[in-house]
């Protein structure tokens, strides 16, 4: 890691009420921004404010290359950034004042394999010294549990020390570790099996988590106190078994804890008792969605509040102080979103990113003695706070009566009547879309396209039935729901039915295939990015990983029959051309995937342009990786559906 202080950052107040009055306006549309400033890497993410509220620790993008920033918010100019070099950089938190505890991680050779190690390391707020934690990195070696409130520079941290399932070390244990020093202590030795650990808010191990492969067979290991044995509360064994609730936080209160359950069909939030180690009454439930994120105190002792998406992203402050200033946020913003994304120790500054799906979004310190708010970054200096193309979400049927939500992204200024349209399936597929910021739609939409983004069945926030709905219809009833989002598109007048293409990466890249060799007259073309192409080799690829077995069971579950949902074994079904982007640093889908479907396709004289990004990830890491995918996109797009 290395260090300099090139910094640059706006910094000036103004009234909390003041905000609503410079809410960027969506005047007459302009020209489009240039292709480069969609691509452009976020200025700054994940804003974390130091325990006395005086510096910002967050990832930020200097001419396309990320780096580690320390910003004290009296003088911006005395800044430091940090390089990591090849090594990603997977998160961070304050100790103290005067100390940071990062994580990272990248692909190192092992034994002439090549594995993703992580590991923790120390880092000093004036970027002066980084310290290593441990001697050894392993595939979980950075798993931070707990931090001391104290002003000490404790961390205690579970860690694997070695990567071979035959060896002790590969079962983590947990250290105390100075990170001014790395000295450390061993606090709870490895339990054989136990892979996953959970403190309390004195950092005492209460809880751990034991899965063992071969048999699929899952304990919860439970303890009320340090220097107490463990004891097994709960047990499943198969392919398809589930625990029930456990302990999320334990409170402040003795023998109380909350725990995540979802009894009615959806995630929600219940009291816990740990003398019955049974879940009470429902604290919070979003009604026909799943929560997303519990939010504690810095101490790991107090819940202060829930995150869940209904149409974005939303949070329920339990704290009254909090949902205070939350509302006094939203009654300023507007339209815009105004989230609190980071707080001081006695929460009397925080950090609050103000956005929507039409705006990148910028960060502001807000001061909570005098209500003034400071702005910290925008995400996006070169597209800047203005609005771009608006966003909302519709609610279509399947074939099968199944209701579906989807997001819409219009082009601005033109009527939203008999558009060309992208069909862009998100990827997973357990995961979702939402009305937030999308640097590829909002590109899209820049050059004239209607952009739907259905959250087919199997998508993740709708409850468990919706997604058990997904299980076994990889490219089946999961690809008819995209199709039946382009026939309400077409019915509805919104897109003209001969205009559509359908993009999208990982999940939704497989989707695009799919889509090529099975739904014809749909689609004028199709775009994958980091696609699965290949369902029996991506078995392969995922079971020689960490509790392989379990991962080759769900993808076994996906579809009943692997080869017959493989886009690689119908290469001679496609008919409209075919963009295949892949990076060749991707450890998430290998290339090969795409790799083969190109090679396959070239074979039979297929319409299809493979390109392969030399250093590209699975996540866009980098610039100009996101550069010339949208060169490749809009150039494939422009000679196949032109807007």
């Amino acid at each position: 890691m290395t260090s300099n202080t090139v910094f640059a950052v706006l910094a000036f107040a103004i009234p909390l009420s003041f905000i609503s009055a410079i809410a960027p306006a969506a005047d007459a549309p302009a020209p489009p921004p240039p292709l480069e400033a969609f691509a452009e890497l976020p200025f700054m993410d994940g804003p974390r404010l130091s325990p006395d509220g005086t510096k910002v620790a967050a990832r930020i993008s200097v001419g396309g290359t990320q780096r580690f920033a320390i910003i004290p918010l009296g003088d911006v100019s005395k800044a430091h950034t940090i390089t990591t070099g090849d090594n990603d950089l997977n998160g961070w938190a304050w100790v103290n004042e005067d100390w940071l505890v990062a994580r990272l991680g990248g692909m190192s050779a092992v034994q002439g394999d090549k594995w993703y190690l992580r590991r923790a390391v120390g880092i000093k707020a004036d970027a002066t010294k980084v310290v290593q934690l441990g001697n050894d990195a392993a595939q979980n070696a950075d798993d931070i549990l707990w931090i001391a409130h104290d002003g000490s520079p404790h961390v205690r941290i579970a860690m694997q020390t070695s990567i071979f399932s035959d060896d002790s070390g590969f079962w983590p244990l947990v250290r105390d570790f100075d990170v001014s020093t790395g000295r450390s202590k061993v606090v709870q030795p490895s339990i054989g099996n136990v892979m996953n650990w959970q403190v309390d808010g004195t950092g005492t191990v209460r809880l751990g988590l034991s899965y063992q492969d071969g048999s699929r067979a899952y304990r919860v290991l439970y303890r009320d106190a340090a220097g107490q044995s463990f004891r097994t509360i709960d047990k499943a064994r198969g392919s398809a078994a589930s625990l029930g609730a456990t302990p999320a936080l334990f409170l402040a209160e003795p023998g109380k804890a909350v725990a995540w359950s979802d009894d009615d069909g959806f995630d929600a939030l219940y009291s816990y008792d740990l003398a019955t180690l049974k879940t009470g009454a429902k604290l919070f439930g979003a009604p026909g969605n799943d929560l997303d994120e519990l939010i504690s105190d810095d101490l790991g002792t107090r819940l202060l509040g829930v995150r869940y998406t209904d149409t974005r992203s939303r949070t329920h402050w339990f704290d009254p102080a909090m949902a205070k200033i939350q509302s006094d946020i939203d009654k300023a913003v507007g339209a815009r979103e105004g989230r609190i994304v980071s707080w001081n120790r006695d929460f009397t500054v925080l950090i609050v990113r103000i956005g929507n799906a039409s705006n990148a979004g910028q960060y502001y310190v807000y001061t909570v003695d005098d209500g003034t708010m400071r702005i910290l970054a925008r995400v996006s200096n070169s597209l800047g706070s203005k609005s771009y193309a608006p966003v909302k979400t519709i609610q279509y049927k399947a074939r099968d009566g199944l209701e579906i939500s989807a997001v819409l992204t219009l082009p601005q200024g033109k009527p939203a009547k008999n558009l060309p349209l992208i069909l862009m399936p998100h990827g997973g597929p357990a995961a979702r879309d939402d009305e937030s910021w999308d640097w590829w739609a909002q590109f899209l939409a820049s050059r004239g396209y209607a952009v739907l983004q259905p959250n087919y069945r199997g998508s993740t926030g709708y409850g468990t039935a919706f997604q058990a709905k997904g299980k076994g219809q990889w490219g089946l009833a999961m690809q008819d729901d995209l199709t039946d989002a382009v026939r309400w598109a077409a019915t509805s007048g919104l897109a003209a039915p001969d205009r559509v293409c359908i993009v999208g990466g990982s999940y939704g890249g497989y989707a695009a295939l799919r889509a090529a060799q099975r739904d014809k007259g749909v689609y004028r073309c199709a775009v994958s990015f980091a696609g699965v192409s290949d369902m029996p080799a991506m078995l392969r690829y995922d079971g020689s990983f960490l509790n392989g077995g379990r991962s080759k069971d769900y993808l076994r579950a996906q579809a009943p029959d692997l080869k017959g949902v493989s886009p690689i074994n119908f290469a001679g079904d496609v008919s409209i051309p075919l963009l295949l982007v892949h990076g060749k640093a991707d450890t998430v889908v290998p290339v090969a995937q795409s790799r083969d479907m190109a090679q396959k396709l070239k074979a039979g004289n297929k319409p299809v342009r493979y390109v392969e990004q030399p250093k590209g990830d699975h996540h866009f890491s980098r610039q100009e990786d996101r550069v010339q995918f949208l060169k490749e996109l809009e150039a494939f797009l422009q000679a196949n559906n032109p807007a």
